[in-house]
């Protein structure tokens, strides 16, 4: 019992006043606070223990809070310092895509060409490039590499030394059957890269495919578009690859139209595809115009189909007509 609640019960016992009932009434309120004081101390006791416990966790947890503070910060320099490095990868990568491209139009007699290229936020490796050889025909090669980054900027830069240590005596058939052989031999696995050749001469468009879109042809006089079709599998794909090629006789007025798969599938806000009905018809609603207006027109229609859409593929096409 509390010492003061003994103090109490001695007094108790030693008073003559107080009768039996009485003191023993008394001793029972003293033994039920004598129970109360043991259940306060003891929650005390525990209250205490309970802070001190909660201290100790407390500052275990903060120590742990700091720790992994300083783990996050670093993962996050790491994360900055890797999307530094992908930014800087994928910069150069299409400033290797862009050298690659011609600086200016060739100039010839009987046409007129105008082109345009959008590059993705991941660099898609599409390609162009013209050559004029001394009888005037017009060479023009339109690619899209696989892949994206540098790998695509790589493919296209393979692409570009074949094209310039071929082009002035360049024979679309062989060119392309000696590219894809070289690129196949270089065991690039699953790096290749899709081409349309076109060469125009003073009479014919001669054209050839490997795994380009069809080439599109409108003719002035009938005022008709048709697909100039001839598929095959991209350069580096298979070797000995035959590649056909296809002719036809042009007039004044008829339109090429030469695209990366990447215009047809810009995708909108409901994941919905351009498509190649509507590159087509497009096409033939401005195909009576300037290069340089049908390029506009298609441009336009593309950027007004994926508002608010980042593409993620380039976007390229060439418009050739004969003046």
């Amino acid at each position: 019992m509390n010492q003061k609640l003994q103090n109490i019960l001695k007094i108790l016992e030693q008073n003559q006043n107080l009768s039996a009932e009485e003191k023993e009434s008394a001793l029972k309120t003293l033994k039920d606070a004598d129970k109360e004081f043991e259940i306060t101390a003891f929650k005390l006791e525990r209250t205490e223990k309970v802070k001190k416990t909660t201290a100790i966790l407390l500052e275990e947890t903060i120590e742990e809070l700091e720790q992994k503070r300083k783990a996050v910060e670093e993962q996050t320099k790491i994360i900055h310092a890797e999307n530094d490095r992908k930014s800087k990868e994928l910069e150069d990568a299409r400033q290797l895509q862009l050298a690659m491209l011609p600086r200016e139009l060739p100039r010839v007699a009987n046409l007129d060409i105008a082109v345009h290229m959008r590059t993705a936020t991941e660099v898609g490796g599409d390609y162009y490039d013209f050559h004029v050889q001394p009888d005037g025909t017009l060479t023009v090669l339109v690619g899209d590499a696989t892949g994206h980054g540098m790998m695509s900027g790589m493919m296209v830069s393979i692409m570009k030394s074949f094209f310039i240590s071929n082009r002035s005596n360049l024979e679309l058939k062989q060119f392309f059957e000696n590219c894809n052989n070289s690129i196949k031999d270089m065991q690039l696995g699953r790096l290749m890269m899709a081409c349309m050749g076109v060469q125009i001469t003073s009479e014919k468009v001669i054209a050839t495919n490997a795994g380009m879109p069809s080439l599109l042809y409108f003719r002035n006089k009938s005022k008709k578009a048709g697909e100039f079709v001839s598929h095959n599998f991209p350069l580096g794909a298979m070797k000995e690859t035959k590649y056909l090629l296809k002719e036809i006789n042009y007039e004044k007025g008829d339109t090429l139209l030469l695209m990366s798969d990447g215009f047809a599938e810009l995708k909108n806000e409901k994941n919905e595809q351009y498509g190649y009905e509507r590159v087509k018809k497009e096409f033939m609603s401005v195909a009576q115009k300037s290069p340089n207006e049908i390029v506009e027109h298609l441009n336009a229609s593309a950027s007004e189909w994926i508002i608010g859409v980042e593409p993620d593929d380039d976007v390229t096409f060439v418009v050739i007509k004969v003046k």
